[in-house]
């Protein structure tokens, strides 16, 4: 480095029988509905945060050799039939199933089971 050290923040220690007073610090009471400064809104505010939804037509291991012989117009061969239902994922979490369909020339996913949260929760264990 050149020039003056002073700019850097310096690591300061207490100093010892400084005389200095410590003070208590006094907390609001939080209800167990909430933490006593909610809007009446409740949780729209949590409306409008982004999730990440991805849909999984099926799965498939190879060895990196068989990977690199991949060319233009290979064919890979999934683990589901083509009847089978698809998995949705919201946020990499399975949250159900569904079945593919086309609107407007653009696939869509049409929901056929929704994983009850008990169900999640054992997923993950």
């Amino acid at each position: 480095m050149t020039g003056s050290d002073e700019s850097l923040p310096q690591e300061t220690q207490p100093a010892e029988n400084s005389g200095a007073e410590t003070q208590g610090v006094e907390f609001a009471e939080i209800s167990p509905g909430g933490t006593g400064t909610e809007s009446p809104r409740g949780i729209e505010f949590l409306l409008d945060v982004p999730l990440e939804i991805s849909v999984e037509l099926g799965r498939k291991k190879m060895p990196i050799g068989d990977l690199l012989k991949l060319t233009h117009g290979s064919v890979v061969e999934l683990d589901k039939l083509t009847n089978s239902p698809v998995d949705i994922f919201i946020n990499h979490k399975l949250m159900g199933h569904g079945e593919v369909v086309v609107v407007n020339d653009r696939f869509a996913v049409r929901l056929i089971e929704i994983i009850s949260p008990d169900d999640r929760v054992k997923s993950l264990a």
